[in-house]
């Protein structure tokens, strides 16, 4: 019963090696580099109050399930325990959930929805439901769900940026893609070329994995949040800008709302 909770348990296993840094921490380099996704979402959450509070609260649902995936993972790499496994993968599972359910193109539903996002969302609630379920039982189902759903999304996210009429927005996207391709070369090397880095003494790609995920991660999210007001509703204005400065786009991209909806003559919200 309590197998999967003991260290070492999980059958996956990254280059880094275990307990070369810290008794106590398996993978330490693996562990430390999730504390991006605990530091950065509050940020997140803060420059997003506007579009929150206008356009979606429940984008605020996005950052702190990226607070999970980064807790989750920071407890699979320092146990390698078979639950930890569980808790990370799932918890990137329902990032994916929240993300179709608010952000997927209307104009793409199935016609069974009949354009309703509330029964959309109930379908891929319940469909991520089942896959839990199934991953429980059988856990490589969990990866084989998450390897299918990263290419729809990425597809969804060229599709959009070539409809986009923002320079800016654009560039945004193309860098997002292209730490996305750093992100996956750094998993790759790290799982089939493992005794070429440890001979170069540098076993921590898996660590930079982290990093450039979750940069690619919440840049897509940024990206899909300005294009579903574009798209829903285009009278808010959404506008791309950039934290601390807004002419330094290497910063934290987000949106904000450039009008609001006049409820009467003396009352904007």
């Amino acid at each position: 019963m309590w197998r999967p909770f003991e260290p070492g348990s999980s059958p996956v296993d990254w280059c880094e090696g275990n307990y070369s840094i810290s008794p106590s921490i398996a993978e330490f380099m693996n562990t430390f580099s999730n504390v991006v996704f605990l530091l950065l979402p509050p940020v997140l959450m803060h420059l997003f109050r506007d579009y929150g509070r206008f356009v979606n609260p429940g984008i605020h649902i996005i950052w702190f399930l990226l607070m999970i995936v980064g807790a989750s993972s920071a407890y699979f790499h320092a146990t390698l325990s078979l639950i930890g496994q569980l808790l990370d993968e799932l918890a990137i599972l329902w990032v994916y959930m929240a993300g179709f359910c608010m952000f997927f193109p209307r104009r793409y539903f199935p016609n069974v929805f009949k354009n309703n996002r509330k029964k959309f969302s109930i379908f891929a609630i319940l469909s991520t439901v089942i896959a839990t379920g199934l991953a429980v039982v059988h856990p490589f189902v969990n990866a084989f769900a998450l390897m299918t759903l990263c290419i729809p999304a990425f597809g969804f996210m060229v599709i959009e940026l070539k409809r986009t009429k923002s320079v800016r927005v654009y560039r945004l996207g193309v860098r997002c893609g292209a730490i996305w391709i750093l992100a996956v070369t750094c998993w790759l090397n790290d799982r089939l070329f493992c005794d070429t880095w440890l001979n170069l003494n540098f076993p921590y790609l898996h660590a930079l994995w982290h990093l450039f995920i979750f940069i690619a991660s919440y840049t897509a999210a940024v990206l899909f949040a300005y294009f579903s007001v574009t798209e829903e509703k285009p009278h808010q204005s959404p506008i791309l800008k950039y934290w601390p400065r807004n002419d330094f786009e290497l910063g934290i991209p987000y949106v904000t709302i450039r009008s609001y909806i006049k409820v009467d003559s003396n009352t904007n919200i």
